[in-house]
C-alpha cells in the first residue's frame, strides 16, 4: 500500500485544485481520503481470506494478478468481480475508482481483437503489450470516456467547437495528436494510466472522433482539474469528525488533453467508426455489472448506520422502523441480485474474454438509478433532522457548550452522545454530503443516465419473441400480422 502511494508521488502532473496549481497533489486534503478508499484494493493481497476475490490467474502469464488489472475468463470471473466490488464498498463506504479501468480494459481486450481480425491492424497485439504492462505494475487505470458533448443535439463533428468531443488532430510515423476534454473522471488522481474511449457511436463524418488509446497519467499535454463534492471541505477541518467518513472519498477531475502526443504502440482505435458503437456498448455494459458490487456494499454501510441509529434514538423496536429496514434490505439486495444475474448469464467473446449478459446489465443500472435514492430517504427518515442541523462535532471539545451538546442530543440511556452524533454524520455523509456524489448522482448518471439503459433494454428485449410466444398459446401463430 505505501508503494502504491510512492508511485504516485513520483508522477509530475500539472494539477489544479480550488483555482491554484498544486505542487504536491497526493499530500492535499480533499484527495488523500480518496487515495486511502484505492488503497484499500491493495490492502486485500495481504489478507488471505480474501485471495479468491482479489486475485486472479491471468491468461496472458498464468501468474496471479490483483483483479483490477484481469480480464474476465468465465462466469466464476464476472461473479468474483461483482463480489470483491460489494467487499470494498462496505469497506471503505464510498468510491474505491479501480472499476472503471478495469472496464475499459476488458471492453478494449474484445473490440481489439475483433478490429485486428477483421482489419488485419495489430490493434490486439498492442493492448495485450499494454495490459500485460499494466498486470505486471499492479496499475491503477483511468477510463475515460465521457465527453464534455456541448450542444447534445448535434454530432461531435457539428459542433461549433470541435474540440467539445476529444479528436484526432494529427498523425505522423512516430504516432497521433488529440485534443480534447474528459469529464467526471473517477480516481484520475489516484491512477497510473488514462484509457480513452470515444463517448458514443461515431459515423463516418464523425471518425477523426472515433480515438482510443492508452498514456502515462503524467504525460506532457495532460491537465488534471479536481471535481468538487458536496460539503467537501470538511476535509480540510482541523475537527474531521464532521465530514463522517473519516477515511475514504470518491475523486473526480475534468482531464483535458492539450495535443497530447501518443504513441503508435499505444493506439487501440484510429478512426474505425464502425467499431466505436461496440466498444461504447461492451465498456458500458461491464460499468453497468458493477454497480451492482459496489453500490450493494455502500449500500450496506447506509442499512448499518441506520440499523445503529435506530438503536440508538430508542426507536429499533417500531414495527415501521423494522419495515423501512427491511425494504432497504431488500432493495440493496435486488442490486447485488442483478450485478449476479448478469454476471451468471455471460458468455465467451470471440477473444477468449467473457462478457456480461448485456440485457442484465442494463436492468441492474436500471435499477440502480432508482433503488439507493429510496435506501437514502428511508435512512434520512429515521435518521430524524438532526442529520441536517447538529452542530459542528468540535463543539464538544469546547468546556462551556460541550457538556450541553452531550446532555442535550443524548439519546438511549448507556450510548454515548459522540456514538450517536457521529452516526448521524455518516449517515449525512452517504446521502447529503461527499460520499452522495458517489451513491447518489453516480447512481443516476454513471455508465449512462437512465435513458441510456432504456435503449439498450428495448433493443435486447426480443419483443417479437415474446409475441410469438403468446400467439403459440392461444393457437395463432403467424395468422394475426397486421395488415400492410
Amino acid at each position: 500500500m505505501s508503494s502504491y502511494r510512492e508511485s504516485l508521488k513520483k508522477l509530475s502532473r500539472k494539477v489544479y485544485i480550488q483555482g491554484k496549481e498544486s505542487a504536491d497533489p497526493m499530500e492535499h486534503p480533499l484527495v488523500q481520503p480518496g487515495t486511502n478508499a484505492v488503497a484499500q484494493t491493495f490492502e486485500l493481497e495481504q489478507q488471505a481470506e480474501y485471495n479468491e476475490l482479489i486475485f486472479a490467474k491471468s491468461h496472458l502469464s498464468g501468474r496471479p494478478v490483483n483483479r483490477f488489472t484481469h480480464i474476465h475468463r468465465s462466469t466464476e470471473d464476472l461473479m468474483n468481480k461483482v463480489k470483491l466490488q460489494r467487499l470494498l464498498g462496505q469497506r471503505t463506504g464510498t468510491c474505491f475508482q479501480r472499476c472503471v479501468g478495469l472496464d475499459a480494459l476488458n471492453a478494449l481486450e474484445i473490440t481489439t481483437y475483433e478490429m485486428e481480425q477483421a482489419l488485419g491492424k495489430p490493434y490486439h497485439q498492442r493492448f495485450n503489450r499494454f495490459l500485460q504492462q499494466v498486470q505486471d505494475e499492479n496499475a491503477v487505470c483511468d477510463g475515460a470516456m465521457t465527453d464534455p458533448k456541448g450542444d447534445r443535439s448535434k454530432r461531435p463533428h457539428e459542433q461549433a467547437d470541435p474540440d467539445l468531443y476529444l479528436r484526432i488532430t494529427g498523425e505522423n510515423s512516430e504516432g497521433i495528436t488529440v485534443r480534447g476534454a474528459k469529464c467526471h473522471q473517477t480516481g484520475a488522481l489516484n491512477s497510473h494510466y488514462i484509457i480513452v474511449m470515444p463517448t458514443l457511436a461515431m459515423k463516418e463524418k464523425d471518425r477523426d472522433y472515433a480515438v482510443s488509446f492508452a498514456v502515462e497519467a503524467d504525460a506532457p499535454g495532460i491537465i488534471y482539474i479536481l471535481g468538487r463534492q458536496p460539503s467537501d471541505t470538511r476535509k480540510q477541518e482541523p475537527h474531521r469528525a464532521d465530514v463522517g467518513n473519516l477515511y475514504y472519498s470518491g475523486q473526480e477531475c475534468l482531464i483535458v488533453f492539450d495535443d497530447l502526443f501518443i504513441p503508435w504502440e499505444r493506439v487501440f482505435m484510429f478512426k474505425e467508426y464502425q467499431y466505436s458503437g461496440r466498444l461504447v456498448e461492451r465498456f458500458a455494459g461491464y460499468h453497468r455489472q458493477s454497480y451492482g458490487g459496489c453500490k450493494a456494499g455502500v449500500g450496506d454501510i447506509l442499512i448499518g448506520a441506520t440499523a445503529a441509529l435506530a438503536e440508538y434514538q430508542g426507536v429499533d423496536k417500531a414495527s415501521h422502523i423494522k419495515d423501512k429496514l427491511v425494504e432497504m434490505v431488500h432493495l440493496n439486495e435486488t442490486l447485488f441480485c442483478c450485478g449476479i444475474a448478469c454476471s451468471a448469464q455471460g458468455g465467451v467473446a470471440p477473444s477468449g474474454a467473457y462478457l456480461i449478459d448485456l440485457l442484465l446489465a442494463n436492468v441492474c443500472k436500471l435499477n440502480v438509478t432508482r433503488f439507493p435514492y429510496e435506501i437514502a430517504r428511508l435512512a434520512e427518515d429515521i435518521a430524524g433532522g438532526l442529520m441536517a442541523t447538529m452542530p459542528s462535532l468540535a463543539d464538544l471539545d469546547h468546556p462551556q457548550i460541550g457538556p450541553l451538546m452531550r446532555k442535550y442530543f443524548q439519546g438511549i440511556a448507556g450510548v454515548e452522545t459522540t456514538c450517536r452524533l457521529k452516526m448521524l454524520r455518516l449517515v449525512e455523509n452517504l446521502t447529503l454530503g461527499p460520499a452522495a456524489a458517489a451513491y447518489l448522482t453516480e447512481s443516476m448518471h454513471g455508465a449512462g443516465s437512465p435513458q441510456a439503459q432504456r435503449v439498450v433494454i428495448a433493443r435486447q428485449a426480443e419483443l417479437e419473441n415474446k409475441k410469438m410466444l403468446a400467439r403459440a398459446l392461444v393457437g395463432r401463430e403467424g395468422d394475426d400480422k397486421l395488415p400492410e
